[in-house]
Parts: structure tokens; sequence; C-alpha cells
């Protein structure tokens, strides 16, 4: 015999079973797609649904996050003819799950198509220099096309990005020996530049430390022109202000004889002829002293006897003494005089002449 409650748990297990089957937790950022008997009823929003168990059932799933897509190197040809291999980056996203669901059988393979041949018809437009400096161009071109086409799958393109634009090797090639031109040439210009700017630098340098020199030179000579005029003029003062004699003149002359000739590169010079001459006005200054001492002695030695009046005349001592002086003066001159054509002999110098010796007689043919 069965046992009642047999059939009250198969019951409770069978309901339990249909209530969970007909639960239905969508996480979030998620979309379920319902059929109802194969025809689309309704979409299942993230959280907590009910559907009824074998006749609602679950066709497709979709994530509405943002997705990314990196298509295969595709060749396109530029307008020049150049075959070049471009990646391209999509970022799509679900925004409509039934129109993705149905609209289209496969949204991806779709948007890869599509991307392929919007490319190459934007690609197809431009030249290669063009193409590798107008990304941003050829972006906004793809979004645009992807855009109005995609609209209607439910998918919404919001950003493209060429990943990579490969030219053939040969192109390659050329571009790198063009671009080592352009940076040898920007190269050699800025180098002459530099050049350039070095030169007036230093032109410049040196004009101003000409013109600072010449200014110091100028400085320098006016000053030592003004110290030599301010010189003589004292020296001129001094000599009349203690009124020297002929006798005084004299000896100086013959003392600044002997400097002649020890200045530095005096090779050539010439003993004046007023040198004899200054020792003859020496001679004769102290003798003229001499003299006129002598008959003032003598005229008060005979006008002695004449009376009180008369004026005694200079002690013999100092009249000695003053003729012993001019004396020696007189053959110290003589003496330097001497020194001075030693010297000159010496030096064996052609063309120094002696103003007092006698002319060598010519010889006759």
């Amino acid at each position: 015999m069965i046992d009642p409650v047999i059939p009250f748990i198969i019951l409770a297990v069978l309901f339990v079973a249909i209530a969970l089957s007909s639960i239905r937790i969508v996480p979030q950022a998620r979309a379920y797609n319902i059929e109802r008997f194969g025809r689309y009823t309704r979409t299942l929003v993230p959280g907590l649904n009910f559907i009824i168990p074998g006749v609602d059932r679950v066709n497709t799933k979709f994530d509405l996050r943002e997705h990314v897509f990196t298509s295969r190197p595709q060749p396109v040809i530029t307008e020049d003819n150049l075959v070049v291999n471009i990646d391209t980056v999509l970022y799509y996203q679900v925004t409509d799950p039934k129109a993705a669901a149905y609209e289209v059988a496969n949204y991806i393979q779709a948007i890869d198509q599509l991307t392929v041949t919007t490319l190459r018809n934007v690609i197809g437009s431009m030249d290669l220099e063009r193409t590798l400096t107008s990304r941003e161009e050829i972006n906004t071109r793809l979004r645009g096309v992807l855009d109005d086409t995609t609209g209607k799958w439910g998918i919404r393109v919001n950003r493209v990005e060429i990943k990579a634009i490969d030219p053939p090797p040969t192109i390659k090639e050329a571009m790198e020996k063009q671009m080592r031109a352009d940076r040898d040439k920007r190269a050699a210009i800025l180098h002459a530049e530099g050049e350039r700017q070095a030169r007036i630098l230093r032109a410049e340098g040196a004009r101003q430390q000409v013109i600072l020199e010449a200014q110091g030179d100028q400085q320098a000579a006016i000053l030592r022109a003004d110290g030599e005029a301010q010189a003589v003029e004292r020296v001129f003062q001094a000599v009349h202000a203690n009124n020297a004699d002929a006798k005084l003149l004299a000896y100086k002359y013959l003392e600044t004889l002997p400097h002649l000739a020890n200045g530095e590169g005096n090779t050539f010079w010439v003993i004046p002829g007023e040198l004899t001459e200054a020792v003859k006005n020496v001679s004769h200054a102290f003798a003229g002293d001499t003299a006129r001492s002598g008959p003032s002695t003598e005229k008060g030695e005979d006008a002695a006897p004449a009376g009180p009046a008369q004026l005694t005349g200079p002690d013999p001592t100092e009249r000695s003494a003053s003729a012993q002086a001019a004396v020696e003066a007189a053959e110290a001159a003589r003496q330097a005089v001497a020194d001075a054509r030693d010297d000159v002999r010496r030096a064996g110098v052609a063309g120094v002449r002696d103003p007092e010796a006698t002319p060598r007689p010519r010889k006759e043919d």
C-alpha cells in the first residue's frame, strides 16, 4: 500500500522545480531576450525576473558594456596606387538588445566588414603622404559611416582608431632616405646658422676690442702728453724762477752727453759741434770770474796807499781757490768729451765723425 505522504512530497518537489525555473536573475549591465513560443516578447532587465516555465525561454544574452574589437591587417590601395596594410580598433556598445539579436545575424562580423569597406573607400581618395598624416580625418569619417549603418543594428560605435599603417618595404626605405636627407639638410642649415652667428659675434667682439684699445691708447697718450707738458712747464718755471745763468746750462749740457751713448738701440750718434763751444763757454765763464777777481785785487793793492776810502781786494787764498775750481771744471769738461769720443770709437759705428777732427786729404788719382 502506497504511503499517502509520498504524493505530497512529489508535488512539493515539482512545485519547487517549477518555481525555480520561473525565476531569472539578470546581472548588472546584462540583457536577456525572452521568446514565447518562438516569438520575442520582452527583454529582461538586471535584477530578479519571472518567466513562465515551458512557455518562455531566454533566446540571447547581451553584455551592455563597451567592447573593443581589433580587426586583422587589411590591404588598402591608396590614390597613388600603393598598397598599405591598416589595422583598426573599434570601441562599440550594444544599445538595443532586440535589434542586435534580430536585425543582424552576426553584428561582430558585420561591423568588421563594414569597417574594411569604409576604410578602402576613405583611403582610396587619399595619397600615401596624406594617409600617413590624416589619421584624425580617417577616424572621423569611419565613425560617421559606422554610426549611420550600425544604429539600426542596436550598436553604437563610440570610437574608431587606426592602430597601424604599414606601407611596402620599398616605400619604407625611400621614406627613411627622405627623412634622413631632410634631417641632414636641417642639420647643415643649423650648423651654417651657428657658424654665421659665431663669426658675427667674433667680429663684434674684435671690433669692440679694437675700439676699446684705441680709446685706451688715446687716453694714455693724452695723459702722457699732459704729464710731459706739466713736467716741461715745471722745469721751465723752475729755471726762470731760479734765474739760471750760462754756466749752469753749459754744465747740465755736458752732464747729459754721457747718457746719449747708454740708451738701448743707439747704434749711430754724432758728437755735436757745439760740445767744444760749450766747454769753451764753461772755461771762459770760470776764467772770466777769475779775471774779474784779479784786476780788482791789483787795483785794490795799487789804490791802497791813496787813503782809507779805498776798498781792499779779496784774499789771495780765495782768488787762488776760484782759479783752481775753474781749471778743474775745464779739465772735467775736456775729459768728458774725450770719454765720449772713445765710446764712439769703440762702438765702431760707420758714419760717426768728430766735428773737431782734421779732415783727411783726398788722394789724387
